[in-house]
């Protein structure tokens, strides 16, 4: 199959976590807008009957890759995909687990196999992906991040910190390639009605109805905040502006967080110090 993108489609998307809730949401309606897809999980007969369905349905090339991306073999090959494949525009990094044991109660080795897949995992497929959209001048990251980014206090917290590493990835990304013409979006879903609950140690059905968004329209929302050109989306929050004053208050900081003397509220004298503290 060629691997010279057809100008005329929007080119292929590579989903992790592809095989159910988010991801197979993120397949729908990807397929439906024109892409050829690249579905990447654990679980080979959920990824064929999706990809059975959606070729049926769209007449997309539909692609199935089956791999486990807390193993490194596993994850080398796809990396290795992101390399190879030209036609590629899109990256959707999906793939997570989470928790919501607290400290005292979590297995080390569960906690160690999240940072591995919400975290080792994205950030080397990041980095087999984002030089080729460099070179081709035009590519989109999307990457999954959760609310508890910004409230790593509402479930486990090895959970929350592995979020917020995300959302920070991809401000960093974002500021680093601002000028390569790709797209970068962080999406922070508040809880969404699929699977991952129930991995988690809570079903969603233990959970408030009023604060559980459906995965389709989860997503709807994601895409179309990605059309509206936003960098982070949080599909549920009906004020933009909050996000915005948070994010100009994080940007004031930035001059005023390092300078060659303690603040004079600690009252230390920093010998051949000069300069003031803001």
């Amino acid at each position: 199959m060629s691997n010279t993108l057809d100008n005329t489609t929007p080119g292929r998307a590579l989903i992790t976590g592809a095989s159910a809730g988010i991801g197979a949401r993120y397949a729908h309606h990807l397929a439906r807008r024109g892409h050829d897809l690249t579905l990447v999980a654990r679980n080979a007969d959920r990824l064929e009957a999706l990809a059975g369905r959606l070729r049926a349905d769209t007449g997309r090339d539909v692609r199935v890759r089956v791999a486990d991306l807390s193993n490194a073999p596993d994850l080398a090959r796809v990396e290795q995909e992101l390399r190879d494949d030209t036609t590629l525009t899109m990256l959707v990094n999906n793939a997570g687990i989470g928790s919501v044991a607290p400290l005292l109660q979590s297995d080390p080795a569960q906690m160690q196999a999240m940072i591995d897949l919400n975290v080792t995992a994205l950030t080397r497929l990041t980095m087999a992906v984002v030089p080729g959209f460099v070179a081709r001048g035009h590519g989109t990251l999307i990457n999954i991040a959760s609310i508890v980014a910004l409230h790593p206090e509402m479930l486990n917290g090895v959970y929350g910190a592995s979020k917020a590493y995300v959302l920070g990835y991809s401000q960093s990304l974002r500021h680093e390639l601002a000028d390569k013409g790709l797209r970068i979006q962080a999406v922070l879903p508040g809880a969404t009605g699929t699977e991952f609950w129930d991995l988690a140690g809570k079903p969603a059905s233990e959970l408030p109805a009023g604060i559980v968004m459906s995965a389709d329209d989860m997503v709807q929302a994601a895409l179309a905040g990605l059309d509206q050109g936003e960098f982070v989306t949080i599909p549920a929050l009906a004020d933009p502006g909050l996000w915005q004053r948070l994010e100009d208050a994080r940007q004031a900081l930035g001059p005023l967080l390092s300078h060659n003397a303690p603040a004079p509220r600690y009252g230390i004298q920093a010998p051949g110090a000069t300069g003031t503290n803001g």
